[in-house]
């Protein structure tokens, strides 16, 4: 079966090949132990607050996709965040810290309107609580764990310098709020205090010292209103971009115990009307350029916070509601993919991408539901790659690779990203344990052979099952900005009904060569990948 296999793949490969350069990559793996963890949910997508009046670079997408007006009935919407089973969705954005809730002694509950002196352009807002029951009902129907971002500017006062706002926050309608909601048998996985407001800020700020103060205070409300109901939700903060000072002050002033993850965002990409995006995108120096940021924060906390850990809350790649015809296309998963990736060496634990629909940069059409090419990516991570993250060591810049113990299964899954043009790389996998793998001599054996070529397979292999699981992405007709993902050659499209197509993978020979196409992904699940730091 060997030699044939590799004439077949050899032969669906040729005119690649014949086409375009080849390369050589090895890729050593350490699987002996795990070397960060993130959460088992790590996927995360975000719902915003964004009015169809919120409009950049003479467009206006945003529909109807707000937490206020978002049509909850619409089957797509809820097959494509079942899919997940628990999809992790964080409710908040830039109108977070003006949102008032509706309970208690609040004395009128108005939408937003657009105002030229309000933060972002907007008047305040409000959310109704017969919003929120029916926002509920359908976390419920879903499946969803939910974080929600409360309104941390309540009570301040807005100054005129730098966009700095002074003053305690008041705590008496999201104390309300959250009364209301374990009240009503509500579970939140996590409330979330205040949106951009960490450092320099955006539209508002914040200094840490009175963050961190506040932030306590919201502790102590959680502690004191879940005394009776379980699960406790975490509390999560700042929810802004990071900075060290910043960061590390909100630690020492909040202490042990308040702040379970620290919440940063992320959007390296620039501007969402930046005409270079693409090519911002295929190049592996620009994307590695954020690793200082996981990395530092990731010392911040050793130094300051061991107790928590770090979030991505919000991740869009390009701001401003991201790219048109970029954001939502294939090649926006080159950046999306590499960043989970990259995030979840550093120990995240969990990566929301905003969003889950509303902007350009949504996983699903705004108008539509239907899924953009993100979705999938995303939905494949969440199936296959599991938490425990391992090491990979590469020197090929082209060929971003990741590797993580596969999910709910033994062995590992690998996750690929050719961002060359040209080049059709060849992969060998080497593991830094062959020398612990050798199995007793049986000359006859097949599968002694096959171990002692690939060095990496478990003692436990049998013929029958000596195969490896391909989930090749391509765009349609190698269109990078294809809004149509391509699993294994064939379209990803929903189903009659409005279901999420099978992920089907190829199955593939083990001792076959691996491959992977210029400018395209693949995940390859290695059931027989012996990983002793996965059991």
């Amino acid at each position: 079966m060997g030699w044939r296999a590799f004439a077949v793949i050899f032969l669906v490969h040729l005119p690649s090949i014949l086409a375009q350069n080849i390369g050589s990559a090895v890729l050593v793996i350490d699987s002996t132990a795990k070397v960060a963890e993130t959460d088992a949910n790590y996927i995360c997508a975000t719902i915003d607050w964004w009015p169809k009046e919120k409009c950049n670079y003479n467009q206006c997408p945003w529909g109807s996709s707000s937490l206020l007006n978002l049509d909850l009935s619409d089957p797509l919407l809820s097959n494509a965040i079942q899919a997940f089973r628990s999809l992790r969705l964080r409710l908040g954005g830039s109108l977070q810290d003006q949102v008032h809730y509706d309970v208690g002694n609040i004395s009128s509950c108005t939408p937003f309107v657009k105002q030229k002196d309000g933060l972002f352009g907007f008047s305040k807002g409000c959310l109704h609580m017969k919003r929120w029951d029916e926002l509920n009902s359908f976390f419920k129907k879903t499946g969803a764990l939910v974080t929600f971002g409360l309104n941390a500017l309540y009570g301040r006062q807005r100054t005129r310098k730098g966009g700095a706002w002074l003053g305690k926050w008041d705590s008496s309608n999201a104390r309300d709020f959250i009364k209301y909601t374990i009240s009503k048998g509500y579970c939140m996985d996590s409330w979330e205090f205040g949106n951009e407001l960490s450092g320099k800020g955006v539209g508002a700020r914040v200094d840490a010292e009175q963050y961190g103060t506040d932030v306590t205070n919201l502790n102590s409300i959680i502690n004191e209103e879940y005394k009776s109901f379980r699960p406790r939700p975490l509390v999560l903060a700042p929810g802004g971009f990071y900075d060290k000072d910043w960061f590390s002050r909100l630690l020492q002033v909040s202490g042990p115990q308040v702040v379970d993850a620290l919440t940063h965002h992320i959007y390296n990409l620039g501007a969402g009307g930046d005409r270079n995006l693409v090519s911002k995108i295929l190049n592996p120096y620009y994307l590695s350029k954020i690793e200082d940021t996981f990395s530092n924060l990731s010392k911040t906390i050793q130094t300051n916070g061991p107790w928590t850990s770090a979030w991505v809350g919000e991740a869009g790649g390009a701001f401003n509601n991201g790219a048109r015809h970029v954001s939502d296309t294939f090649v926006n998963s080159f950046w999306y993919l590499d960043q989970l990736g990259m995030a979840a060496k550093y120990n995240t634990k969990v990566y929301c991408r905003q969003t889950l629909i509303g902007g350009n940069y949504a996983l699903l059409d705004t108008t539509t539901y239907v899924p953009n090419p993100d979705y999938y990516s995303a939905l494949l991570w969440h199936r296959f790659m599991g938490n425990g993250v391992l090491s990979i060591n590469s020197d090929e810049p082209y060929l971003r690779s990741y590797a993580h113990c596969s999910k709910a299964r033994e062995g590992i899954t690998l996750l690929l990203i050719n961002l060359s043009n040209q080049t059709v790389f060849n992969v060998d996998i080497e593991s830094v344990t062959h020398t612990d793998l050798l199995v007793e001599e049986k000359t006859d054996s097949f599968v002694h052979h096959l171990k002692k070529t690939v060095s990496w397979i478990g003692t436990k292999a049998a013929d029958e099952n000596l195969l490896r699981e391909e989930y090749h992405l391509t765009p349609k007709d190698r269109d990078l900005q294809s809004k149509t993902m391509l699993l294994n050659g064939k379209p990803l499209q929903l189903l009659d009904g409005g279901d999420i197509p099978n992920l089907s993978p190829a199955f593939v020979d083990l001792n076959s060569p691996i491959y992977i196409d210029p400018l395209s992904i693949k995940f390859i699940v290695l059931p027989n990948f012996s990983a002793p730091g996965c059991r």
